[in-house]
Parts: C-alpha cells; sequence; structure tokens
C-alpha cells in the first residue's frame, strides 16, 4: 500500500487539463479506487482531478482549486455559449453534462457537487448555482425550450426562455428532479425525488410534484 500511495501522490503533483497533466492523472488512476473513492485524489493538488476519459471543450473555461471531474464528464462550450465557471472543491460525477449555448452561461459555486448522469442545458438562459449544493443523479437543468407555432415543425422553431435558473445556496435537488426555466430555488430548498420545478421556490421549503409545490418549511 505504500508504494501504491506514493505513486499516486506522485503522479497527482503533475496533474492538470494539459496533455502532459492528463496522461500524469490517468498514471495515477492506475492504483486508485473507482468512482466515488477517487474524490480525495482531487485534494492533492490545486488542480484537482480530472479524469482521462473525461472531455472538457472550452475556450473560456474557470475552473476552481481541487475540482473533482470523474469518468465519461463532457463540459460543452457552443460557439455562441458564454462562459463556464467551476468552484473550489466541486464535485461533477460520471456521465454528467454541462454545456452552454445562444448566450448562456454555468456556474457552480464552491463545495457542490453534481451526481451521475445529469444534464444541464445554459442555453439562451444562464444556469446559476450556489455554494455546497446538492444535485442528486438523473437532474435535468433546462432554461429553454422550442415555440410551438403551427406554422412550422417544433425542429424549426427558435429557442425561447422564460429566463435563468438559480439555485442557491445549500439547497438539495432530489434524485429525477426536472428544472425548467425562469424558475429561482432558495437558499436551504429541498426539491423531492421526481419533481419537475416551474415556479420559484421559497427559501427552506420542502416541494415535491409535477408540478412541484410546497409541502412542509425545514424551520
Amino acid at each position: 500500500m505504500g508504494i501504491k500511495r506514493h505513486w499516486i501522490r506522485y503522479c497527482m503533483k503533475f496533474a492538470g487539463l494539459s496533455f502532459s497533466g492528463r496522461v500524469a492523472t490517468r498514471l495515477a488512476a492506475l492504483w486508485a479506487p473507482p468512482h466515488k473513492a477517487r474524490t480525495y485524489l482531487a485534494g492533492l493538488t490545486i488542480n484537482g482531478y480530472i479524469s482521462a476519459h473525461a472531455t472538457v471543450y472550452s475556450k473560456d473555461l474557470k475552473l476552481g482549486k481541487n475540482v473533482f471531474m470523474d469518468d465519461r464528464v463532457l463540459i460543452y462550450q457552443r460557439p455562441n455559449g458564454g462562459h463556464i465557471e467551476i468552484g473550489d472543491r466541486v464535485c461533477i460525477y460520471r456521465d454528467t453534462i454541462i454545456e452552454t449555448g445562444f448566450g448562456g452561461h454555468f456556474r457552480i459555486g464552491d463545495d457542490s457537487s453534481i451526481h451521475p448522469r445529469c444534464q444541464v442545458n445554459a442555453y439562451v438562459g444562464s444556469i446559476e448555482i450556489g455554494q455546497d449544493v446538492m444535485i442528486a443523479p438523473n437532474c435535468a437543468f433546462y432554461p429553454y425550450d422550442h415555440g410551438v407555432a403551427a406554422d412550422r415543425p417544433i425542429s424549426k422553431q427558435p429557442l425561447e426562455s422564460k429566463g435563468g435558473i438559480t439555485v442557491g445556496d445549500g439547497a438539495w435537488i432530489g434524485v429525477g428532479s426536472i428544472v425548467l426555466g425562469g424558475v429561482r430555488i432558495g437558499d436551504g430548498a429541498v426539491v423531492a425525488a421526481g419533481s419537475v420545478v416551474t415556479k420559484d421556490v421559497p427559501a427552506n421549503a420542502i416541494v415535491a410534484g409535477a408540478p412541484s409545490k410546497v409541502h412542509k418549511m425545514r424551520n
């Protein structure tokens, strides 16, 4: 175990988004356990742990310290997409897609986490996620929609938005929830599993349902 530990620490000294940094991360991962057991690797260097199997395609990415980015995460900025900002100690788990386009931008604050298989599309409207936010698996964030006029196919309709999405500090978004445009989720709010959020959620509220409604307050 001592040799493995020293090998991992040595390789992580060179980790980063460059080609050589990705190679160093791959070598460190050879001796590390999989999935969430690798999150500690991000704490070994301010450059964090960006899996060799993650894809980062962004010309305007601001990456915080000690970020953990798991296998098959995709960070994608379209040519007309806004900036992407990921805070310190953020964990983004496998198969999550974060993309910006049509002027939308994305920001997530320090110590927040996005669990596996989430879809985050900051198109037209932007997505702002606060600090210490927990987003469970299979969640989706869509601040935009297609027009539905009858004179042309849906695929030819322009994108439209009711506004961006904001998630306050300390909120928890449950498994399989969908958050739509023009919504603000307040600090400390809880969105129950499978909810569809179409209206603002007060701070410290617990909401559930499709569309979601306030069931009680945490305080």
